[in-house]
């Protein structure tokens, strides 16, 4: 089990890694998102350090090193190509990069302010484990706040694959009540939540899978081996969920989970 989960991670790795030079051109929902997050970051005084979990191209960073009463900001993502990326956007700025896992983060207990996250959480497997360590790098009333995909995400994928077999093809995402339960057990405090539905539009299935690996996140579809029978049931399910949209494109929900926390 421990193999498969260090496969996976690899995986995850060199898919973003690969992604770097073109998630800026699809991560429009990311970029709302973030938007949104910059909106509640903004409206509590911050100071101090300020950790940028899964920071990515740096975006997010970018909005992070323009507050004035923060010292520092970390960029922190497990692909060193989003970090040479984000370096050349802000050089010379109070930033500071870090390639590493948001699993296993690289710093001593209590050092950080305030941990943020955008869209960058549902990529760890044991949430449980990862808040713990947020939890001992913050600082005694330190913040958390981040975002993440819900369980809604990218249903209707999920129900063109059930009318062609029984396997899971589409990753699993929490359930906000899930997200809050892990944050309890592992000491967190005045937790709030909030999820919203944004839907998007495409013209194809294939024009939703072109998205998600130009972001890097082909790897929540599962399966679609390339043999005879992967891409027979592959064209199935674009049949299916191509079938019935009247204007001529297909609708795909994102769920989005904000959560803000204190230790």
């Amino acid at each position: 089990m421990l193999f498969k989960r260090q496969l996976e991670k690899v995986k995850i790795k060199h898919a973003f890694a690969q992604a770097a030079t073109t998630y800026d051109s699809a991560a429009d929902l990311q970029r709302r998102v973030s938007l949104n997050l910059l909106g509640q970051i903004i409206s509590d005084d911050l100071t101090g350090v300020l950790l940028d979990v899964g920071c990515g191209t740096g975006f997010l960073s970018q909005k992070l090193v323009a507050l004035s009463q923060i010292e520092q900001v970390i960029g922190l993502d497990i692909a060193l190509p989003m970090l040479h990326i984000t370096r050349h956007k802000m050089d010379g700025q109070k930033l500071l990069l870090v390639c590493a896992d948001a699993e296993f983060l690289p710093f001593a207990d209590h050092t950080i302010n305030h941990i943020v996250s955008n869209l960058a959480l549902q990529w760890c497997e044991n949430l449980t484990a990862v808040f713990s360590d947020f939890k001992r790098v913050l600082q005694p009333q330190g913040q958390l706040l981040f975002s993440t995909f819900g369980e809604k995400t990218l249903q209707e994928l999920k129900a063109a694959w059930t009318k062609v077999d029984d396997c899971s093809h589409v990753n699993h995402f929490y359930h906000a009540d899930e997200i809050g339960f892990f944050l309890q057990q592992t000491g967190f405090q005045a937790i709030e939540i909030e999820t919203k539905i944004y839907l998007s539009q495409y013209e194809s299935v294939m024009a939703l899978m072109h998205e998600l690996k130009a972001l890097g996140a082909h790897h929540v579809i599962k399966g679609g081996r390339k043999t005879v029978t992967g891409k027979t049931k592959m064209q199935a399910m674009i049949n299916e969920y191509e079938t019935g949209h009247e204007n001529g494109l297909i609708p795909a929900t994102f769920e989005i989970i904000t959560i803000k926390a204190r230790v």
